[in-house]
């Protein structure tokens, strides 16, 4: 997710209350924000979504939720993917019942489409219509 990470780096970096919502038409609006709760590892989670409506309902188009890493340097690792059109919620990776569970093949599945899904936002320029100075910072 090279194109997230270098629009948080525009933005100054994560921080809780961060978001971030970027208009670059004619695709929908990017919504990167952080999430008020850590991701199933303990470190900090930011949500990327495009965001579509439908019958006056805010549609995610997709959603994926991310853990923001520093192994190798900034890395996003995915676990959450929601798509409201088509009614699909998972869960690549979580706590559940106080136990750290991950799903490898349905967590190689989501790493496999956030690197199309940022391959995409690369190419529609997102990072490039993400403009700081008119960021507020909360």
């Amino acid at each position: 997710m090279r194109t997230i990470l270098d629009i948080l780096n525009k933005a100054g970096g994560w921080h809780p209350g961060l978001y971030l919502k970027i208009e670059n038409l004619p695709y929908m609006e990017l919504v990167i924000e952080a999430v008020d709760e850590s991701g199933p590892t303990g470190l900090p989670a930011i949500s990327v979504a495009h965001y579509g409506e439908q019958n006056g309902d805010l549609m995610r188009d997709p959603e994926m939720c991310f853990e923001l890493g520093f192994h190798d340097g900034p890395e996003l690792n995915p676990f959450y993917y929601r798509n409201d059109y088509v009614g699909v919620e998972q869960w690549s990776r979580n706590i559940i019942r106080g136990h750290y569970v991950s799903l490898e093949m349905l967590h190689k599945q989501h790493e496999r489409f956030a690197r199309t899904w940022d391959n995409n936002l690369r190419l529609q320029g997102f990072a490039e219509a993400f403009d700081p100075n008119k960021y507020v910072r909360g």
